[in-house]
């Protein structure tokens, strides 16, 4: 699923490309993709992009009937698109063809059409249309913007409830935008296990988680930027070559060169560094230390062995 570096370069192309000119057609080729009735999606037809922004993991255009028009933010349509897993944005040529088998719809412009695509059979993306902003916000309960929050914030968040620091900092509720791969490389930068709770953790470690989650997201924004440069992003994904542990399961760490290793659940796993994160402990992985049972390896040096 794109995160918050991704999101936001999405948002730099769109920027350039939509903002100030109108939507001249809607064109819906999967009936399943818009989710919402009222307003109808064809009422965001000739309405201007007044400007781009994020909710969560969601891209939101804000439209405007004319261009002078300041409009009231209750008044204003926010045309919202949350990609989920597998969907993606495609900038083409203008009247550019819905793809078939991955096209769900396109939004045309006098400079260029913007395709949505979803690779996969389930189709999960969402189109929403929604009037006024504070119906805008009802459409996710998002956390804080880390990025935009100082430590105490941070902290208060953090400290909310208790859980795993893993799944806390993937919770909307307590942090917006990131997900299952920027939170592996925040762990790992902090040297944190993701099985810590953080109601034990002690304020040099929600320091140090704080300064990690500003690092990597800002490093990732910054690293994207350059990758694309005035061009649209082709490659939004979530495993990197240059990430340190996502998606790198059984690879070196680049920091101690011990293999990363990782915990499977359900569809997602848990990447992490035993070395650094874990003090040479290895966590439990739910399917396969139930079927090894007494031989799982507790230590990078029983795992060698």
């Amino acid at each position: 699923m794109p995160e918050l570096p991704d999101i936001t370069i999405y948002l730099d192309a769109l920027q350039s490309r939509i903002v100030g000119r109108a939507i001249q057609r809607i064109r819906v080729d999967s009936i399943f993709v818009v989710r919402t009735f009222d307003p109808a999606i064809d009422e965001a037809e000739g309405r201007i992009v007044a400007g781009v922004e994020r909710l969560g993991k969601r891209v939101v255009l804000r439209l405007v009937e004319t261009e002078s028009d300041a409009g009231s933010d209750e008044e204003d349509l926010f045309l919202v698109v949350h990609l989920m897993i597998a969907g993606r944005f495609q900038w083409k040529e203008a009247g550019a063809k819905i793809p078939k088998r991955l096209g769900l719809a396109a939004f045309d412009f006098d400079n260029g059409t913007l395709l949505l695509t979803e690779a996969g059979t389930k189709k999960r993306a969402g189109i929403f249309l929604v009037r006024g902003r504070r119906r805008l916000r009802s459409l996710a309960r998002e956390g804080i913007e880390v990025l935009e929050n100082d430590l105490d914030a941070f902290r208060t968040v953090l400290l909310r409830e208790n859980h795993t620091v893993k799944r806390s900092l993937t919770d909307p509720r307590f942090f917006s935008g990131i997900g299952n791969a920027y939170s592996d490389e925040i762990l790992h930068h902090a040297q944190l296990s993701p099985l810590k709770q953080t109601q034990k953790m002690s304020d040099e470690e929600i320091e140090r988680l704080y300064e990690s989650t500003c690092t990597v997201l800002n490093l990732w924004i910054d690293r994207l930027r350059e990758e694309t440069g005035d061009g649209f992003p082709e490659k939004v994904t979530a495993f990197r070559k240059d990430m340190a542990v996502h998606g790198k399961f059984g690879k070196p760490c680049p920091v101690c060169e011990s293999p990363v290793q990782r915990i499977q659940y359900a569809s997602n796993e848990t990447n992490y560094c035993a070395r650094c994160q874990t003090g040479g402990k290895i966590l439990a992985d739910r399917s396969l230390s139930r079927l090894l049972k007494g031989d799982w390896p507790k230590t990078l040096e029983e795992l060698e062995d």
